[in-house]
């Protein structure tokens, strides 16, 4: 079991949602936290409702050198959970190429930008912690998502990259795969949501996944049954039942 006890950690995405509820549980397990998102104002009022110490940190996950400054200002970590994403529900029919490049832009390479940053750094010193964050809906092309489907399916190869490369050093790589979360982004949603979670029930089973060394942790496991059996289909039979 990992101890939390004393350790720093940047949580990346913890204005609000799952990354909120995660700094709430961090700090009463006695981690300092470092919090970054892009609203200084919530992360503010967060610092100020938590039971621990914690550092607001804003910065944009699409600019490099502001994600560089932060990790220098703060100095050593022992670990980044990157939980940051934006959400828009639309497909190919729908297409918004804004939209569309700003979900690649923040969930994509807003992870590669914060790996740029950290990799090298825990490398050097063989010890560190990285938690990335993807979605059940990554594991294979779904209609109407195009572009976050994308998106998460690209940050879970980087998680999974990073580990085969990692897995006996002394750097942790991990993996969170969520279904639906309740938060401001699933609320964009007009369709029923399955086995719809609370930020706080969600970010339990991170924790404990977390606490733990096994890299992939996909929820809710009912649900997340699902998605990874249907890597198992044969293309024609998978576009027949999930297009």
């Amino acid at each position: 079991m990992r101890v939390w006890k004393g350790k720093r950690y940047w949580l990346v995405g913890a204005s609000e949602g799952l990354g909120q509820a995660l700094a709430h549980r961090l700090s009463r397990e006695g981690v300092e936290l470092i919090l970054s998102a892009r609203s200084e104002d919530k992360l503010r009022t967060l610092a100020d409702d938590l039971p621990g110490p914690a550092h607001v940190a804003p910065v944009d996950v699409t600019d490099a050198d502001a994600l560089e400054q932060v990790a220098a200002e703060y100095g050593e970590i022992d670990g980044l959970i990157q939980v940051a994403g934006v959400y828009w529900p639309f497909g190919a029919q729908d297409w918004n190429a804004e939209q569309a490049n700003d979900m690649a832009d923040v969930n994509f390479t807003g992870a590669m930008r914060l790996a740029g940053v950290v990799v090298p750094r825990f490398v050097a010193r063989d010890r560190g912690h990285i938690v990335l964050t993807g979605s059940l809906s990554g594991y294979r092309g779904l209609p109407g998502s195009a572009a976050y489907v994308s998106s998460k399916a690209a940050v879970m190869a980087l998680a999974e990259s990073l580990y085969a490369d990692l897995r006996k050093t002394g750097v942790d790589v991990q993996l969170l795969v969520p279904g639906y979360i309740k938060t401001r982004l699933t609320e964009k949603n007009d369709f029923t949501m399955p086995f719809i979670m609370d930020p706080e029930q969600a970010a339990d089973i991170c924790f404990r996944h977390m606490s733990g060394s096994g890299f992939q942790r996909a929820f809710p496991r009912a649900f997340s049954l699902l998605f990874r059996g249907s890597q198992l289909l044969p293309d024609w039979l998978y576009f027949r039942l999930f297009a």
